[in-house]
């Protein structure tokens, strides 16, 4: 019973059955995979009997296969809607922890998994803040804790008693349930969007004075901001909490560790994280080749995010290349040594890489348009790429020919942005004259200002000493092999001690 009550065997079943699915795909993380066998003997097992029943009743009920699938492509967070059209799946049963981003096609069904937690000693922990606090707290939570919040709800009610000067509110979960279509994406469980499709100036906020993250929502007083609360967190210090540092980091923040049941209130090593991305923005704008790297291909919104981050690098004068590679590492990176910066398209839980081991800086969408728009940082910082497609963020591209001030190379550098046109006119072969007369003079003269040369890839390649196999198309003929070295690295037989 506490195995079916941990994977909620019976909810699932009526989630498929409900939506009449033919074919469900089970998606479990790498940590749950040893019971993926189990679950999905227990759903066949309650589907079967559930059709024998009905089928004695005269009605017709068709059986439903099970799939289970594992190493997804992308982060395990998403739902895996690539690896479920393999097997044609209508339907996808995702377990473990979960960023709740909107599916573009299939619904899905989400299974957060019931972590242990001690509830007396959290609930003494926040009253306790609640008290010494002169700010509202504002609850947030891990989704794998989401099973005890109403326990945690009730005895804070019961500690707390007639002292209502202490504010204490609760987020929600966003949904369990979500419905895909390709023009929207809606919560079976409540009726806020999915995605966060806004240009309100208070990123995360869904409208007015409603917020949602990481598959939370609540709702805040018409006169109170985020700023005015105190943030208490249930959880670990996972990709969930370190997008609300983030994305709240202007709010006072402390995280209650469920596992060691105890208060973390130094977060400074997370804060810390605002300046290694700051300075990943001014290295960015030094760049002249951007890979655009796809991580996603389930989330609502990508393909529009990726065609929006190739205008606005073109638009900045600088060369773009897409890559689909699955989840980046060094070494699949390590092959376009060409690409001074990489912009990453995915989820907010996983959008933050630590490209330290990177030949090239990894930044999201958002470090991204204040890179190459030339905007000032505010301190307000956006994970979710969803709020950025049409944001005002991207300003009309008039830039302007004055120099930008590097950090990075400590001097004044110009950025010329050339348009190519096969149709040139008088005017528009004047302008490039110009801009090349003035070029001359900056590599002419050393002490001018840098001059930054934008490059392709290909002209990249063509630079390089070693550019792959030779293949002689004009000789059909094989060529006669070449006995190599034999012997150890250490030393080979034809080498003189």
């Amino acid at each position: 019973m506490e195995f079916e009550s941990t994977y909620e065997i019976s909810r699932t079943v009526d989630f498929i059955r409900s939506g009449n699915f033919i074919k469900a795909a089970l998606q479990f993380p790498d940590e749950l995979l040893k019971d993926s066998v189990r679950v999905a003997k227990a759903l066949k097992d309650k589907l079967h009997w559930l059709r024998e029943s009905e089928t004695e009743r005269n009605n017709d009920v068709k059986d439903v296969s099970i799939f289970v699938m594992a190493d997804t492509a992308y982060g395990s967070c998403c739902v895996d809607e690539v690896g479920a059209s393999h097997v044609g799946a209508d339907c996808v049963v995702h377990y473990g922890h979960a960023c709740l981003s909107p599916t573009t096609k299939l619904p899905a069904f989400f299974v957060f998994g019931k972590a242990p937690m001690n509830v007396s000693d959290c609930v003494k922990n926040l009253t306790d803040q609640a008290m010494t606090n002169d700010k509202p707290v504002l609850v947030l939570f891990g989704l794998e804790y989401a099973h005890s919040i109403q326990n945690i709800r009730e005895e804070v009610v019961e500690a707390c008693g007639s002292r209502s000067q202490f504010e204490i509110q609760f987020a929600e979960i966003l949904c369990s349930e979500m419905n895909a279509s390709d023009n929207q994406n809606v919560c079976s469980r409540g009726m806020l969007p999915a995605g966060l499709l806004t240009n309100n100036k208070s990123f995360g906020m869904v409208a007015g004075n409603r917020y949602a993250i990481g598959g939370l929502h609540w709702e805040l007083h018409a006169e109170q901001k985020m700023e005015d609360y105190l943030l208490f967190w249930i959880g670990s210090d996972n990709s969930a909490f370190a997008n609300v540092v983030l994305t709240y980091n202007g709010c006072e923040i402390i995280r209650y560790d469920a596992t060691e049941n105890c208060m973390v209130t130094d977060l400074s090593q997370q804060k810390r994280i605002l300046m290694r991305r700051y300075y990943l923005v001014e290295k960015a704008k030094d760049a002249n080749i951007v890979g655009i790297l796809v991580g996603t291909l389930g989330v609502a919104g990508y393909l529009h995010m990726i065609n929006q981050m190739k205008d606005l690098i073109a638009a900045a004068g600088k060369k773009a290349y897409t890559l689909v590679m699955g989840k980046p590492n060094p070494a699949k990176l390590a092959n376009f040594p060409e690409c001074d910066v990489f912009v990453y398209v995915s989820c907010a839980q996983t959008a933050l890489l630590d490209s330290k081991e990177y030949l090239a800086p990894v930044i999201t969408p958002f470090e991204a348009m204040l890179a190459f728009n030339r905007g000032q940082w505010t301190g307000e910082y956006v994970m979710q790429f969803q709020d950025l497609i049409d944001s005002s963020l991207i300003e009309s591209q008039n830039h302007s020919k004055e120099a930008r001030f590097s950090f990075l190379q400590g001097g004044y550098v110009e950025d010329f942005y050339i348009q190519e046109n096969n149709e040139e006119d008088e005017e528009g072969g004047l302008t490039l004259a110009h801009l090349t007369e003035q070029a001359l003079q900056l590599r002419d003269n050393p002490n001018s200002l840098a001059k930054r040369t934008v490059k392709s890839g290909a002209e990249f390649l063509a630079g390089r000493s070693y550019q792959g196999l030779e293949i002689h198309n004009k000789n059909e003929l094989p060529e006669r092999y070449i006995v190599g070295r034999s012997g150890r690295a250490a030393g080979y037989q034809d080498e003189k001690s």
